[in-house]
């Protein structure tokens, strides 16, 4: 019987030491499930990694799932790209099975790190399933669409802005203290010490980072941002007062954190993002309001938004007249995740809180509002068609929807926006230069603080005035006249070149002109330019005194039609003598020397012909052209360009038989070659004047 006992013991033992494993997961992932719950995703990421490798994946293989898939949550929530991998062990374990969110999730978490092609596949086992998400359709077609954003990048210029940026911290969130633009405050978690105040060495348990606290910095005499240094007045002189300010003290001290905040036009009042834990209990964030007095920032009074004083809000944002408070929440009553609010100041008291509505807000996050001075709605999301992560758009409103509140939506694109993390824009007054913040490049996931400026379009026309011989002509003079009254002459300079400033959203026509020579005249349009643009107009003009041959008019082998070829040089003919419309001329052509003399004059006559019918057939006044054929009987005489593009032909040498014939049969054909062509000359230069 006692030996029976001592089995039984030892059973239930055994039986007890193998339940006990198991018995400290389960409690370690419920553990992980609170933290997860009150927004501690640094603390609960760590205890599902460390539940994860206990599991078996047999046995637990539908709890590992579980495990891996919030493991994963807590990693894309802090944007750690570990996030897809864990997506990936959620997705070994058949977690689809229990929750097909977990499709989207990993396509979110690939797209992130600007792996499109993987995550559209995600994005179409999830579409499967819920056809309708608009969140997924929206990331199945920036997937789709991405090479071709990265193609049309504006012409925004942005360059990291080094000064507020320190190394392993994240700095983020700048904002103008005031329409003035020369005094900055942005959210940083660096710890130097400054003025005294406490080094905070706690890191938060939300994101494993030092706390955030905000930082002011404004420019000198010089134009240079000074030191920076934390906000004035908002932290205490010593840590007793440190300690009071933050929280209620013992081992909650130094845990606050405050951050994103916006400003009035004068730049005397700041609302502002405060988090503190009481008590051990993460509370969410809540908006204060601070008014500075004699340079430093007075006692912050909370903001009452909602009657429910659990309700997490935060970003707070300012339109230019301060009477209208845009927030970001995830109360009820939004479409989902992070929504921007806003609300309407009356009686020095914010009402009215109301969601701006599925124009603007998604099923995922939207956050970081910013009204521009024009009133331009500015915020992140990455919920709309974006690159992955957090993308910057704008948003106006559609005046022609009277019946309800429209939004307008643009994605501000390259080179604002990629793969990461881009969000809280800031405006300097009216202008379109500022700061955001991304975390691009960094595989920390740390933000940095960008600059961006718009350079103002310039448009110019520029080019070289040259004759015949592509010889410059340092005489030409150019005439401009623009639709907006433009009416000026500007002279070349001595090698024939010219630049001229132009205006936007205007039409112009431009006569290039020199003393014995042919004008020359261009027409364009500086309509619907996106950039700068230079247009290149380079002219040649011809001479009146002597014949110019015309490059790139053929006839059919023997016969006098001209072929297709032809038509671009007599183009370019048409085009000069409507430039020129008191001219009249000769129009000539000429054959070598093969061929009988009463053969070459009938032919040549007929090619003629055939040229002063198109120019006829284009508008030309027959009065204004003389059809003559030569035949052999005018040869060509070299010139010195001819010379240099030859050099066995000497200068002044007429390509007569005599000569021809004394050179090498290679030689023979060049010459030939030459002396086939059609030319015009100017005959008079007062057609119609009188």
């Amino acid at each position: 019987m006692k030996g029976l006992k001592n089995i039984l013991f030892l059973t239930v033992l055994c039986i007890a030491v193998f339940c006990l494993p198991g018995c400290s997961v389960q409690q370690r992932i419920k553990q992980a499930d609170k933290k997860y719950a009150i927004g501690e995703y640094f603390t609960a990421a760590d205890i599902y990694k460390q539940c994860y490798g206990r599991l078996s994946s047999k046995k637990d293989r539908e709890f590992k799932g579980y495990v891996a898939y919030r493991q994963g949550e807590c990693y894309r929530i802090l944007n750690n790209p570990r996030a897809s991998t864990c997506y990936q062990s959620a997705l070994r374990c058949k977690y689809q099975m229990q929750d097909s969110t977990v499709f989207l999730h990993a396509a979110q978490a690939l797209q992130y790190q600007g792996k499109y092609k993987d995550a559209a596949k995600y994005y179409d086992l999830y579409l499967e399933a819920h056809p309708d998400d608009y969140v997924a359709q929206a990331g199945k077609y920036a997937c789709a669409t991405v090479d071709q954003w990265k193609r049309e990048a504006s012409r925004y210029r942005i360059n990291e802005a080094k000064v507020f940026n320190e190394k392993r911290t994240s700095n983020f969130a700048p904002m103008f203290i005031g329409s003035e633009s020369d005094a900055l405050m942005f959210t940083s978690n660096r710890q130097e010490k400054q003025k005294g105040t406490k080094k905070l060495k706690r890191p938060s348990n939300v994101t494993g980072q030092q706390l955030f606290q905000l930082y002011q910095t404004r420019k000198n005499a010089a134009g240079e941002w000074e030191e920076i240094e934390l906000a004035e007045g908002l932290y205490g002189g010593g840590e007793e007062e440190q300690q009071q300010n933050d929280s209620t003290g013992g081992k909650q001290a130094g845990s606050a954190e405050m951050g994103v905040c916006c400003f009035s036009r004068d730049g005397r009042t700041m609302y502002f993002t405060y988090s503190k834990p009481i008590n051990g209990q993460d509370l969410g964030a809540k908006i204060y309001r601070s008014e500075r007095a004699s340079g430093e920032w007075g006692e912050p009074q909370e903001v009452k938004l909602f009657a429910d004083s659990s309700i997490t809000v935060g970003h707070p944002a300012l339109n230019r007249t301060g009477d209208t408070l845009y927030f970001v929440s995830d109360a009820p009553g939004g479409v989902g995740g992070k929504d921007i609010w806003m609300a309407e100041l009356e009686d020095d008291q914010w009402l009215n809180a109301q969601p701006l509505g599925p124009g603007i807000n998604t099923t995922a996050n939207e956050m970081y509002p910013y009204v521009h001075e024009d009133g331009t709605l500015y915020f992140a999301s990455d919920g709309h068609p974006g690159y992955g992560g957090l993308d910057i758009f704008k948003a106006t409103r559609d005046t022609t929807n009277k019946d309800s509140v429209v939004w307008v939506l643009f994605n501000m694109g390259t080179p604002f926006n990629g793969a990461g993390d881009d969000f809280g824009i800031t405006f300097a007054g009216n202008t379109q230069d500022g700061f955001f913040s991304s975390n691009r490049g960094d595989k920390k996931g740390l933000d940095k603080i960008y600059r961006f400026t718009l350079p103002e379009m310039e448009f110019y026309a520029e080019g070289t005035v040259s004759d015949e011989a592509g010889n410059p002509i340092s005489e030409a003079r150019l005439r401009i006249v623009g639709s907006d009254g433009t009416n000026s002459k500007v002279n070349a300079r001595r090698d024939g070149t010219y630049k001229i400033k132009l205006k936007q959203d205007v039409k112009y026509v431009m006569l290039a002109s020199a003393r014995g020579h042919l004008n020359a005249k261009e027409q364009w349009n500086t309509f619907d330019l996106k950039d700068s643009k230079t247009y290149v107009l380079n002219f040649n003009l011809n001479p009146i005194s002597r014949p110019v041959k015309m490059e790139n008019v053929f006839y059919e082998f023997g016969r006098w039609e001209l072929t297709q070829a032809s038509e671009a040089e007599l183009a370019k003919l048409v085009k000069m003598l409507n430039d020129n419309p008191n001219i009249t001329i000769e129009l000539s052509a000429h054959t070598d020397l093969k061929g009988n003399e009463e053969f070459n004059l009938e032919l040549s006559q007929k090619r003629a012909q055939s040229c002063c019918d198109y120019l006829i057939s284009h508008g030309i006044e027959r009065e204004r052209l003389t059809p003559m054929g030569y035949g052999k009987t005018k040869p060509v005489v070299c010139d010195k360009a001819l010379n240099k593009q030859y050099p066995f032909i000497p200068v002044d040498q007429a390509l007569d038989e005599t000569f021809i014939l004394s050179l090498p049969a290679d030689k023979q054909e060049i010459c030939n070659q030459i002396n086939r062509r059609t030319e015009f000359k100017v005959l008079k230069t007062t057609y119609k004047l009188y």
